[in-house]
Order: C-alpha cells, then sequence, then structure tokens
C-alpha cells in the first residue's frame, strides 16, 4: 500500500482550523508591525529637533 492511501483525507474541519491558525498569525503579526511604526512615530517626534 503506498503513503498516500494510508494517509487520513484532510476533511473540513481540519481545514477550518489550519486557516483559522493562519488568519490569527498575520492578524498578530501586522498588529506588531502597526504598534511598532505608531511608537517608531513617537519616538521620532520626542527626539525631533524644536
Amino acid at each position: 500500500m503506498s503513503d498516500a492511501k494510508k494517509r487520513k483525507p484532510r476533511d473540513a474541519e481540519d481545514q477550518k482550523e489550519r486557516g483559522v491558525a493562519l488568519r490569527a498569525g498575520i492578524y498578530i503579526f501586522g498588529t506588531h508591525l502597526v504598534a511598532g511604526f505608531v511608537y517608531l512615530l513617537f519616538y521620532l517626534g520626542g527626539h525631533a529637533n524644536k
């Protein structure tokens, strides 16, 4: 029996869980990226020559 036949077929639930995990990771990364940019703006604004 080949490996392809031994494997359990993917069901919709596994695909949904993977999609949710991927989406959560992207949202967390994006939120940190935006927060870092805002932090950089405050840092640069605080050290600007006035």
